[in-house]
């Protein structure tokens, strides 16, 4: 077994975006596939792997269903922030020809992402619970009509071969992550440009969510994040997931979460992290 310090877990498949990203920042570590998400954070939360890297939303697709519900409950920090660019390849088994396709597996926003390949191709489309594991069941199969759109580790994984590179439509197709730790490691005030992200619940009365933001906008704070989501199965009760660039200990910033508290119940930060050099690239918009 690998060394619980030395490993990171993520959800999915070998092979799958998320083993990518994880190799990516962390290629040091051993990678720990998990079948959900919730048995990703249990791995970090208990004390078998020391990261967990979770996507929270793609370019293309939006953000990763499910996610904001969990990250509150999860027991983890935020500690950093990752942008991977979703190279797809088309993968077939070896010595399979790309005219002989007649079927595309993969995930549905896969799928979706390559409309004008499975046009052309005039394929028909077979929808995976995710991209790794259509590579897995193609290489399986072992028949040359059946192909597989995935990412290139998961065609070494398997033993596919790439037929066609950078199949995607869009060529913005990113997904972001954050990385996951059961210990906060809160870099210094003055460490260079930083995120904090945090989620409440505004109190039961007229305008509260105006009177709770109107702290950062008058201490001059920059939202890059705000986003809604219901809890409890109840249409009344709902909470925010809010991201903000500064830390915590920043006067204005600072201030900004006192004027919030005063408005709203139950405000947890969920880490104060380094902004990934991603962000400067796109201007600071998300």
């Amino acid at each position: 077994m690998s060394d619980p310090r030395k490993t990171i877990a993520f959800q999915g498949m070998p092979g799958a975006y998320s083993d990518l990203a994880c190799r990516h920042v962390h290629p040091e570590m051993t990678t720990l596939p998990c079948h959900t998400f919730e048995a990703a954070f249990a791995q970090a939360r208990e004390g078998h792997a020391a990261l967990a890297m979770i996507p929270i939303e793609n370019s293309v697709a939006g953000r990763v269903a499910d996610i904001h519900h969990l990250l509150p409950a999860s027991g983890l920090h935020i500690i950093g922030e990752h942008y991977q660019r979703i190279d797809l390849h088309l993968l077939a088994i070896k010595g399979a020809d790309i005219a002989e396709l007649t079927h595309v597996h993969s995930h549905i926003h896969a799928l979706n992402q390559c409309r004008d390949l499975i046009r052309e191709l005039g394929v028909e489309s077979v929808v995976h619970a995710d991209t790794a594991g259509a590579a897995a069941d193609v290489a399986q199969a072992g028949e040359k009509t059946q192909g597989a759109i995935s990412s290139e580790l998961a065609g070494q994984t398997y033993g596919l071969e790439s037929l066609r590179a950078n199949i995607e439509d869009e060529e913005h197709n990113t997904t972001r992550f954050l990385v996951m730790s059961r210990e906060a490691t809160v870099p210094e005030p003055d460490s260079g440009r930083l995120i904090t992200s945090f989620v409440f619940r505004v109190r039961n009365v007229p305008a509260a969510l105006y009177k709770a933001m109107g702290g950062f906008a008058t201490n001059g704070v920059n939202m890059t994040k705000l986003e809604s989501y219901l809890v409890g199965g109840r249409f009344l009760a709902a909470q925010f997931y809010a991201e903000v660039e500064g830390h915590p200990q920043h006067s204005n910033l600072r201030l900004a979460l006192e004027e919030l508290e005063f408005f709203s119940r139950e405000v947890t930060i969920l880490g104060v992290y380094p902004a990934h050099p991603y962000r400067l690239e796109q201007g600071g918009d998300e």
